[in-house]
């Protein structure tokens, strides 16, 4: 690497790197143990204060419905927690895909920040789960998903929901990468507002506003942001992190880490190993535009392909029925209708 990373200055906000999870969902969750251990140097060295590592759907998805690991999630982990000298280690738990005894098993393993993932409006489901992480001595982060489809007033509902059951932390993540400027500052602007506990948001790249998403959030009080690595991620991609910190350093925004040594890890560690660039293609436009998870971006191309259909018309069908993150299932059956559809329409023509 040709960047030198320095000591991190006192910092604006906190940056978590996303790529050894979010990230796992661009490679179909297939990272080994020396690709872990390089990204979480690289990004330790350039002082990324935390970082996230599971499967991409988290504690306990690598399954026949979400994509199975190359390497046991708990092998990664701990090869993480090895790896770093100041960042944390964090992992994502979505309940009902992971339990409390995989909180148990990471947390033995050295990890400190655990992040309680549910969709937008089941924040009710999460109080076992925040209750066990601060129990167990971590910092318990309540994740609210898909939060394009939920109001500004619905989603400080629901953060309020996560803080009376104990959330360090609340997040509003942008799974489809559906959100607009706009809708991002009117979201944080009411969160903030309403609640005791820092916020943050998780941004995705498919309408190619994850930066500005990101540095609106920063503007309106959010004081968690996400990104990931050449931003590796589910659909489009995630906020490229060494974009972020680059636009932070020429606005003035202090987000303690080194932009050089970031640059350096996403170009000579991170996409060596991407089976294909982050782009904003038709597909990863349409989730955004339709406003579909971003992990359902491969399972779809593998369904067109195994039913000879078209992926956008799976996309656009799966916005129209508002499917969320756990109904990856939802994707064989669309794609099987819309081959039965053609074939009917084919057989009266």
């Amino acid at each position: 690497m040709t960047a030198v990373a320095t000591e991190a200055p006192a910092r604006d906000f906190r940056l978590i790197d996303s790529t050894l999870r979010d990230g796992s969902h661009a490679i179909s969750h297939q990272y080994e143990v020396s690709q872990v251990e390089a990204i979480v140097r690289g990004l330790d060295a350039a002082g990324v204060q935390v970082i996230e590592v599971a499967h991409g759907d988290g504690l306990g998805g690598s399954s026949f419905n979400y994509g199975f690991s190359k390497v046991n999630e708990l092998e990664l982990i701990e090869a993480a927690v090895n790896a770093t000298t100041n960042a944390q280690i964090a992992c994502l738990l979505v309940p009902g895909i992971g339990t409390v005894d995989d909180l148990r098993r990471v947390r033995d393993l050295g990890v400190g920040v655990a992040r309680i993932a549910v969709h937008c409006t089941e924040a009710d489901i999460t109080e076992q789960h925040i209750k066990i992480a601060h129990d167990l001595g971590m910092e318990a982060v309540g994740f609210l998903m898909m939060s394009h489809m939920n109001t500004p007033e619905g989603l400080l509902q629901q953060a309020r929901l996560l803080e009376s059951y104990g959330a360090d932390t609340i997040y509003i993540a942008d799974s489809a990468g559906a959100m607009t400027t706009n809708e991002v500052r009117a979201r944080v602007a009411e969160i903030v507002g309403g609640i005791n506990v820092p916020l943050g948001v998780h941004a995705h790249q498919n309408l190619q506003l994850a930066v500005a998403n990101s540095i609106a959030a920063y503007e309106e009080g959010a004081r968690n942001l996400d990104g990931t690595s050449a931003g590796l991620g589910a659909g489009a991609g995630n906020c490229p992190t060494e974009i972020l910190a680059a636009v932070c350093e020429k606005n003035g925004i202090n987000s303690g880490v080194n932009p050089l040594a970031l640059m350096d890890v996403a170009e000579e560690i991170t996409r060596p190993l991407m089976p294909r660039a982050q782009v904003v293609d038709r597909a990863g436009l349409l989730l955004g535009y339709a406003g579909v998870y971003g992990s359902f971006l491969l399972h779809a191309q593998k369904a067109a392909e195994r039913y000879g259909v078209s992926q956008a018309e799976i996309l656009l069908e799966l916005g129209a029925r508002k499917a969320v993150g756990g109904q990856e299932d939802m994707i064989i059956d669309v794609a099987v209708e819309l081959a039965r559809k053609h074939a009917a329409m084919e057989g009266t023509s």
